[in-house]
């Protein structure tokens, strides 16, 4: 009777897992939210919804308008992931996102436009950013046998 028990149990768990296929369009957890683009298409995508809310506050679409637009520019800005120095100067045009929009809900569109320049250089500026030469990238690192031996490496830390 035990033998059968085990015998059941492992043929539902085989059959039970066994019956999710596993796709290609299937994704679970967080890191498949928002990598769907490079920083660079990133960077790019946030510059055209700044330059679209720029282009409703001069048309005078309306304060909802503006807003869907700054919004979405800071929803698509989570896919401008590269580096912690990257991701620290991506907060940081946010917050000017976030400024501008706080600004329109106050109805002042001119503290609004100086935000949104702001934040279209601070984005801008971000490409900069992404474009490390393999120096760079080697005075970041430290070695993995450094580390383990605990001895000071010569070229981390150091550019030219």
């Amino acid at each position: 009777m035990n033998l059968l028990k085990c015998t059941v149990v492992a043929t539902t768990l085989a059959l039970s897992l066994g019956s999710f296929s596993a796709s290609a369009e299937l994704c679970l957890g967080m890191a498949c939210m928002y990598n769907r683009m490079t920083p660079s298409e990133g960077i790019d995508a946030t510059l055209v919804q700044v330059s679209e809310a720029m282009k409703a506050i001069n048309d005078k679409t309306g304060d909802e308008a503006i807003i869907a637009n700054i919004k979405e520019a800071l929803t698509v800005s989570k896919e401008i992931n590269a580096n912690d120095k990257v991701d620290r100067n991506r907060n940081r045009a946010n917050d000017s996102l976030k400024k501008a929009r706080t600004a329109v809900k106050d109805g002042d569109l001119v503290a609004a436009t100086g935000f949104l320049k702001e934040a279209e250089q601070r984005f801008s500026d971000l490409k900069g950013m992404l474009d490390l030469t393999q120096e760079d990238r080697a005075s970041q690192q430290t070695h993995m046998l450094n580390r383990i031996l605990d001895t000071a490496d010569p070229v981390a830390g150091k550019r030219k």
